[in-house]
């Protein structure tokens, strides 16, 4: 099991590095070509949103991104530190007004995601959160049919 981790800091502008990373690791891992692009945009995804929540709660810790190459699969983790509202502790006032807002755009990002990638898990929690996801690979040399 190979992998390569990834940390950067929390600025919009390392995100495309991050996804064409993971678009180079997920090809020598042995991604199907033409799933590529939906590697490139949830992990684009992925990276804005740990990004957003970074930069929304004056977090300064870098973003992480795990690219694990095992038998059958490659899969990418990526997390953040950001607090994650964990349920009974619901902001009041203004507060709730602006994490209204950012629960909204949270799960349109995690939709969007969903809709990419066919094995998605998202844990939260008061430390952070991480989305995992994961394709199938073909071994070098084995010839791919349609199912």
């Amino acid at each position: 099991m190979a992998t390569v981790e990834l940390r950067f800091s929390a600025l919009p502008e390392h995100v495309r590095t991050a996804r064409l990373v993971a678009a180079a690791v997920a090809r020598r891992a042995g991604v199907e070509e033409a799933a590529l692009d939906e590697v490139r945009l949830a992990v684009g995804e992925a990276c804005s949103r740990a990004v957003g929540l970074h930069q929304s709660n004056g977090i300064s810790a870098p973003v992480r991104v795990l690219l694990t190459e095992e038998e059958k699969q490659f899969s990418i983790e990526v997390g953040d530190e950001a607090p994650h509202i964990v349920p009974g502790d619901e902001p009041a006032g203004a507060d709730a007004v602006e994490a209204d807002a950012e629960a909204e755009e949270d799960e349109m990002g995690l939709a969007v995601i969903s809709g990419l990638v066919d094995d998605v898990e998202v844990t939260t929690g008061e430390n952070g959160g991480m989305i995992r996801m994961s394709w199938p690979t073909t071994p070098p040399g084995a010839v791919a049919f349609p199912a």
